[in-house]
C-alpha cells in the first residue's frame, strides 16, 4: 500500500483510453464452502459474466442465486408505457430496453417499481432510462421486521444508462434479495444512485461506472434502523468505476458482511465509511486523489473494517481499520485481480456496451 504526503488540493487525473489491455479473469460465484482467495493472474481477457456472481449468487432464502426472468418471454420496450408494464408484471419476463426511454415523475416523485423475476437488459450500447428510477421493494413499514413472504427478489439489471432522476436512480427496500446489478452506467441522480436499506440482502453490485453523481451508494436506513437492517444486507461490490463521483462508495451501516474489492475510486471525497457496526471487507482497491480512502469513525457508533492489498495514490489519509469481520469467502469463492491492474481493469470493463 503507498500513501503519498497529505496535499492542500486534489489533482485530477487525466482520462486515458484503455488500448491493448491484458486484463484478468472475472470472478464467478460459487456455493458454500468455497476454496481460499488467490489473485488472478493478469493476462486473461475477462468476459463478461452470464450468471451472477459475489452474494447475488449465493443460494438462500429459497431462492438459488439470482437468476432475473430466465425462463419467461423475452420481450422489446421501447416506450415508456410499454416499459412500465413489463417490469410490473407478475411472471417471469427479460425485458430489453431499446433506446431511450423518460420516466415520469408522476405522483411516485419518478420511482417506478420492479415486480420480482425480471431480468432488465439494454440492447447496445445506447439504452437510456433517464427523469425517474427504479424501486425494488414493497412500501416503506417500520413495524416489519422480517421478511415477508412477497418480499421482491430475483432481480437483474444490466447495460443500461440511468440519469437525471428526482430521487434514486435505483432503490433496492424491504428486504428484497437475490438482485444483480451490473455493466450499468450511472450519473446524475438527486439522491442515491444504488441505494440498498431496509433489510434487504444477497445483491451484488458489479462493473458499473458511476460519475457526475453526489451520494452514490448508501447500504442501510438510517442508524436506528437495526430492526430491520442488522444481519443482514449482505453485499458485494467489485469492479466498478467510481469515476469522481464524490462520496458514499459505499457507507455503510450494520451490515455484515460487505464485500468492497476491486474497484477503482477516482478523485472523490471519501470512499467507503463503515458505521453502527458494520463490517466491511476491503481488498485490492484502488484509491487516486479520494481524500479519505476508508473510515471507520464517521457517524454514529463506530464500524470494523478489515482491508488487504489496497493501493493509495495521492490519498490524504490512510485506510482506518477496526476489528475483525466474518469473510466473505463463507459465502462465495472469488478470485481478486491485482490492486495494482485495477486502473486498466475497471475502466476497460466497466460501464455499458461491454456485456
Amino acid at each position: 500500500m503507498r500513501l503519498s504526503p497529505p496535499r492542500s488540493s486534489k489533482r485530477k487525473l487525466s482520462r486515458s483510453t484503455a488500448t491493448a489491455v491484458a486484463l484478468a479473469a472475472v470472478l464467478v460465484g460459487v456455493p458454500l464452502g468455497a476454496g481460499p482467495v488467490a489473485a488472478a493472474p493478469a493476462a486473461s481477457v475477462p468476459d463478461a459474466l452470464t450468471t451472477a456472481d459475489g452474494f447475488a449468487g449465493v443460494a438462500a432464502l429459497g431462492q438459488n442465486g439470482t437468476t432475473g426472468g430466465a425462463g419467461g418471454a423475452v420481450v422489446t420496450a421501447t416506450t415508456t408505457a410499454q416499459f412500465l408494464d413489463y417490469i410490473s408484471r407478475p411472471e417471469p419476463l427479460i425485458v430489453q430496453v431499446s433506446g431511450t426511454i423518460t420516466l415520469p415523475v408522476g405522483t411516485s416523485d419518478g420511482m417506478h417499481p420492479v415486480a420480482s423475476d425480471k431480468t432488465i437488459t439494454g440492447l447496445g450500447d445506447d439504452a437510456r432510462l433517464t427523469g425517474g428510477g427504479l424501486n425494488i421493494g414493497l412500501p416503506a413499514d417500520d413495524r416489519v421486521t422480517s421478511p415477508p413472504a412477497n418480499a421482491v427478489h430475483n432481480i437483474i439489471i444490466r447495460n443500461l444508462s440511468i440519469d437525471g432522476a428526482t430521487d434514486d436512480l435505483i432503490n433496492i427496500q424491504m428486504f428484497s434479495h437475490h438482485i444483480w446489478i451490473d455493466h450499468n452506467d450511472f450519473s446524475n441522480g438527486d439522491d442515491g444512485a444504488v441505494d440498498i436499506k431496509r433489510g434487504s440482502d444477497f445483491v451484488t453490485v458489479s462493473w458499473n461506472r458511476f460519475h457526475d453523481h453526489d451520494k452514490t451508494l448508501l447500504l442501510g436506513h438510517d442508524n436506528d434502523n437495526a430492526a430491520q437492517d442488522r444481519g443482514r444486507l449482505r453485499v458485494t461490490y467489485h469492479h466498478n468505476y467510481f469515476d469522481a463521483s464524490d462520496q458514499r462508495n459505499p457507507r455503510v451501516r450494520f451490515a455484515e458482511p460487505v464485500h468492497v474489492y476491486n474497484n477503482y475510486y477516482r478523485d472523490s471525497s471519501y470512499g467507503v465509511a463503515a458505521a453502527m457496526d458494520a463490517g466491511v471487507v476491503l481488498e485490492g482497491n484502488y484509491f487516486f486523489s479520494v481524500n479519505n480512502p476508508a473510515r471507520v469513525d464517521f457517524s454514529g457508533d463506530l464500524g470494523r473494517l478489515v482491508e488487504r492489498d489496497n493501493v493509495l495514490i495521492d490519498c490524504n489519509h490512510a485506510i482506518e481499520t477496526r476489528g475483525s469481520v466474518v469473510e466473505p469467502h463463507t459465502y462465495y469463492s472469488y478470485t481478486p485481480h491485482r490492486a495494482a491492474d485495477v486502473p486498466t481493469v475497471v475502466p476497460a470493463g466497466a460501464g455499458v456496451g461491454k456485456i
